[in-house]
């Protein structure tokens, strides 16, 4: 696990576990320089139907952009998090993360505000406290079903991925 995490250091200089959840869930291979584990084709869990295929499907249409996600996880994950799993991820099953998940689109379609929804429901503490964006680019330190759907996304838009970490829901805001 350790060759999946980068240093990610808070700007008063110390590092919060919710700092090192949002490491684990938005690092890639680490700076370690050796590839990320791969998983034979039989253990390739599908792909859920919360997913925003539709957006996958397109091409890119920005080399940058700045998002901002809601993490939403649950217990079969717990070793990506090298024990700092989120205590609401602990006792979820992937169907309860996928209700969530849900619950969370629908209220944005809704018109609520994705800051106030972030705050109170994502499992990167990191962000979800902070509120900041994330500069997202094709080389970015982030893991690839991440940056897949953050460079397709129109500014304003959010959609949803599935990562090793769990469901994203990210909004991309410029």
């Amino acid at each position: 696990m350790s060759r999946r995490l980068y240093a990610w250091i808070s700007s008063a200089g110390r590092r919060t576990a919710g700092v090192a959840v949002l490491a684990a869930a938005v690092s890639c291979s680490g700076s370690t320089g050796a590839p990320a584990p791969t998983k034979p084709a039989d253990q390739t869990p599908p792909i859920s139907s919360v997913v925003s295929a539709d957006i996958l499907a397109r091409e890119p249409v920005a080399n940058t952009a700045q998002v901002k996600h809601i993490l939403i996880s649950w217990s079969d994950l717990a070793e990506a998090f090298g024990g700092h799993l989120d205590p609401r991820a602990a006792k979820r099953s992937k169907g309860d993360a996928e209700a969530e998940v849900r619950s969370l689109v629908k209220q944005l379609q809704g018109g609520a505000d994705f800051d106030t929804l972030m705050k109170a429901h994502s499992e990167d503490l990191g962000s979800a406290s902070s509120g900041r964006a994330f500069t997202v680019t094709p080389d970015a330190q982030l893991v690839i079903e991440f940056r897949q759907l953050s460079l397709r996304l129109s500014p304003g838009e959010f959609g949803v991925i599935q990562s090793d970490f769990g469901f994203h829901i990210i909004k991309r805001v410029t």
